[in-house]
């Protein structure tokens, strides 16, 4: 994901170029053939590309706000993920005596959510945190989060049946792994839905088509300058396509996909580094540093 704004601007501007060139190029020829050539063609009205690109604006407009809804919803579930996955470590250590099996299993929970979202192979850490015997259970499923959940609530129910644990505290931490079936269903939800054809190609071949019209509408006025004023409002058009693309599938392996990944990783530290501070302490200094 693009953290700083000028890094996201510098991606677009890179995934734009080359139809820009493509645009420029054709805003060239179109030039060419109507000021050398005289080309009678080629005098179009523009009233009608100037209505096509006000109702082109508007439909851009409601594909981008229905691709970022989609984007920030799974951001906001993965925001939940994460405070479940800090209050079950903090749970388990003070209502269950500590049981640092569960606190690995926990943050082993995100990465194998996150292999499952972006179809891709689960992060190396999972060899560390999950033994063998469980890494086999999990991946013997069809869906490897909801059994990692499962098998954690059943480690738990078997602590609380062994240390005979008052049934309250046993229900408040199912209630967090109950959160978290709940906020993964709806990331699988979005996974799953994806925009309707509507809205994820209609637009893109709209948007061609507007940049093709537009100097056959412009030369008459614009003359040997309508490069640059039809490949300014083309490569408009191209971004907020470009944009609207980008974000209707946060969970692909993009620089504008969710950072779920990162966000994995700071469940990992957020809910092994107590651990290691009560068991193992580390140097300040060294411990403030990691990432």
């Amino acid at each position: 994901m693009i953290i700083k704004r000028r890094y996201g601007l510098t991606i677009l501007l890179g995934e734009i170029l080359p139809p820009l060139i493509i645009l420029t190029g054709w805003d060239c020829v179109v030039v060419i053939l109507f000021q050398v050539f005289h080309q009678e063609w080629m005098e179009q009205p523009a009233l009608p590309v100037s209505l096509m690109g006000s109702a082109l604006a508007i439909f851009l407009g409601i594909r981008n706000n229905a691709a970022y809804a989609r984007w920030w919803e799974g951001r906001t579930l993965w925001g939940s993920i994460t405070n479940n996955c800090r209050s079950f470590g903090r749970e388990v250590d003070s209502l269950l005596g500590g049981q640092p099996h569960l606190s690995r299993a926990m943050a082993a929970y995100p990465y194998i959510l996150q292999a499952s979202l972006s179809g891709q192979k689960p992060d190396d850490a999972l060899q560390t945190l999950l033994d063998e015997e469980t890494r086999k259970f999990v991946f013997s499923c069809g869906n490897p989060g909801n059994a990692l959940l499962y098998w954690i609530g059943q480690s738990v129910r078997k602590i609380v049946l062994e240390r005979n644990v008052d049934g309250a505290v046993h229900g408040t931490v199912d209630r967090i792994l109950s959160d978290l079936a709940n906020a993964q269903g709806g990331l699988e939800r979005i996974q799953k839905t994806p925009l309707p054809v509507q809205y994820s190609l209609l637009p893109n071949i709209g948007t061609h088509l507007f940049c093709i019209l537009l100097p056959l509408s412009a030369v008459q006025t614009l003359g040997w300058i309508t490069p640059l004023g039809s490949s300014i409002v083309g490569v408009l058009f191209q971004m907020l396509d470009r944009s609207g693309r980008n974000l209707q599938e946060p969970f692909d392996n993009t620089a504008h996909a969710l950072p779920m990944l990162t966000i994995s990783r700071t469940i990992e530290r957020d809910l092994l580094q107590p651990l290691s501070m009560q068991h193992h302490p580390l140097p300040t200094p060294h411990f403030g540093r990691l990432p």
